[in-house]
This record gives C-alpha cells, sequence and structure tokens, in this order.
C-alpha cells in the first residue's frame, strides 16, 4: 500500500474504525511522523479499540512526537517514534548491553520498535513499583500509547518552566525517585533533567525509552550524569547535597573523592 492511498483514505479509514478525528490538520501524512509503518499500526490499534479519538501536538522530541488522544471518556498520550529520522545510532548505545533485548537486528526499523518496546517495559517497571511515571497501556511497533499527565486537555509543564514554591521539597522528591527507580525498579533513567520532569499535582518522570537495569556496562555512568543534572538545576534555587554522597546512598557503593568516584563510573 503506497503512503498516497493512506493519506486520501487516512480520514475515512479512522472514521470507519469509530475514532473521531479532533484535528486533521496535524494527523495529514508526513514523512518524518505518519509514514506507512505508523499509519498501519495506528490502524492495528484502533481496531483493537485502544483509541477512539486523536487530537492535535503536544510536544515534539529529537526521536518522537506526541499526540492527544481519547479511550472513550479516558485522555491518553500517543507517542510516536520517527523511524526515518530517529537517531539509531544514539539509541544503540543504551540498548545494546542491555540483556533483555539482546539479539535484535540493527536496521533502524529494528533499533526504533525495540526501543518503543523497552519504553513501555520501562515504564510498566516504574509504575508498577508505585513510581511517578505516566501509566503504559500498550504499544505496537513505533507507537506508545500512555496516560496522559495534564489537566483539560494541556499537558503538566516542564519543571523547567515551574515556578517551584517549595524547591527543597522537590529537590527531594526527584532525589528519592532516582533512589527508588535504581533500588525498587532496577533502573537508570539514563536521561534525567528539568526536561523530562512534568509538574502538575506533583512530579511525573517521562521519556524512559533509555532507561537501562543497573546491570548495564554504562549505567554507573548514566546515573552519575542524571545526578549531576539534578544537582544543576537545584544548585540554584535549594541547598542541595553531596553528589558523591547520594550515588552511595542510591547504589550501596561508598565513594571518598572525586577520583574515586570517576573510577567507579568509567
Amino acid at each position: 500500500m503506497s503512503i498516497e492511498r493512506i493519506e486520501d483514505g487516512f480520514d475515512r479509514k479512522i472514521a470507519d474504525l469509530g475514532i473521531r478525528i479532533r484535528d486533521m490538520d496535524q494527523l495529514k501524512v508526513r514523512d518524518d511522523v505518519f509514514d506507512e509503518i505508523t499509519l498501519l499500526s495506528l490502524y492495528r490499534l484502533a481496531h483493537k479499540k485502544w483509541i477512539t479519538a486523536i487530537g492535535g501536538s503536544i510536544s515534539t522530541g529529537k526521536e518522537a512526537n506526541v499526540f492527544f488522544g481519547e479511550r472513550d471518556s479516558d485522555d491518553l498520550a500517543i507517542k510516536i517514534y520517527r523511524i526515518r529520522t530517529a537517531n539509531f545510532n544514539a539509541m544503540n548505545e543504551y540498548i545494546m548491553g542491555d540483556r533483555r533485548f539482546s539479539g535484535i537486528r540493527r536496521t533502524r526499523k529494528d533499533i526504533v520498535f525495540t526501543w518503543t518496546r523497552k519504553e513501555f517495559a520501562n515504564l510498566a517497571r516504574a509504575h508498577e513499583t508505585g513510581l511517578p511515571v505516566p501509566r503504559p497501556l500498550v504499544w505496537d511497533r513505533n507507537i506508545l500509547i500512555m496516560e496522559f499527565l495534564g489537566k483539560d486537555e494541556r499537558p503538566y509543564p516542564q519543571l523547567r518552566s515551574v515556578h517551584l514554591e517549595d524547591a527543597e521539597a522537590v529537590y527531594h522528591e526527584v532525589i528519592s525517585f532516582v533512589r527508588d527507580l535504581y533500588q525498587k525498579a532496577g533502573l537508570v533513567h539514563a536521561d534525567l533533567s528539568e526536561y523530562n520532569i512534568l509538574y502538575g499535582d506533583r512530579m511525573y518522570v517521562i521519556d524512559m525509552g533509555q532507561a537501562v537495569t543497573p546491570d548495564h556496562p554504562r549505567a554507573l555512568h548514566f546515573l552519575v550524569r542524571d545526578i549531576a543534572n539534578i544537582t544543576r538545576f537545584f544548585s540554584q534555587k535549594c541547598s542541595v547535597r553531596d553528589e558523591r554522597e547520594i550515588f552511595s546512598e542510591v547504589t550501596g557503593i561508598p565513594l571518598r573523592g572525586e577520583t574515586g568516584m570517576q573510577r567507579e563510573t568509567r
């Protein structure tokens, strides 16, 4: 089936599946988002009644676009990884060495599909332990459907854009998340910053595709980077703890001096 044929019948096919289109202009086929594979995956998810309405764009990231959606009365976030433009070499760094996803073929398409499945698995592990992440619902190839974090169809803002009444309390909440993610869910976020923490009625952490298990060859390096990012952001807002102390608390690995930390995380 050609992309042109899919585009011509896109609204009709979606309507045939009982899905309302909230903003058709944002759902026109574009080479970097709604390619043939993506639309076929969307049809499959719609046929299984995971989606009853599709709305406009929530966010556009380096590798993916997120759209607002509905499943009956429930609000959804529909995350679509761009197959044609995703940086699969960068993705490879986080997939290779993760024993959960060993043996995959290293083509662009397979890397992107694995990344989507990996984010679903990571979110599920974190959510099951009670951590503040969006609840994952289903994935299909390069599409991940999850709970929408926001109000009145508007997503919660990124932490970097929020005025914090009690920055110190939020800082400790984020550090607790890093610790519990490692100790309870068995994961390191690996890209934690003020850009992928949302703040609404509380803080929520998103973008878990790159998260790795502690036995990943670079897990400790990623953990050090996460801690450094959080320290950098909050150091302008409140008192922060020593990064080495946090690292030891999270991992149970005692560190003495900056050189010791460097040795442990190489």
